[in-house]
């Protein structure tokens, strides 16, 4: 993670599965809910080579919560997997995407 004071970077790499979506869960729930945290959360998928229903029923929760806190959150520089998957499903409108 890193943290300029009005926005958090959360970084994501690796494998997103049913094992490892709890803590991405709980990393982006902190975060989010940080009494005089950041404005905004972009979470950095640039690493994240594989993500299945559960890292992604985590980043909708998040976006939810950071809603119901007034907080932006979005995505930077996902892969084709995830691109697929966020089609797939139709969450594909649900956020903002970035390339940097």
């Amino acid at each position: 993670m890193s943290d300029d004071g009005e926005r958090l970077v959360v970084h994501v790499g690796g494998e997103m599965d049913v094992d490892r979506a709890p803590m991405l869960r709980n990393a982006l729930s902190a975060a989010i809910t940080r009494p005089g945290g950041p404005g905004e959360i972009v979470v950095d998928l640039a690493y994240l080579s594989f993500c299945d229903s559960s890292g992604l029923n985590a980043l909708i929760e998040a976006l939810h919560t950071a809603q119901e806190h007034g907080k932006q959150l979005s995505l930077r520089a996902p892969q084709p997997q995830f691109l697929r998957l966020l089609d797939l499903t139709g969450a594909d409108t649900l956020f903002t995407i970035t390339d940097a």
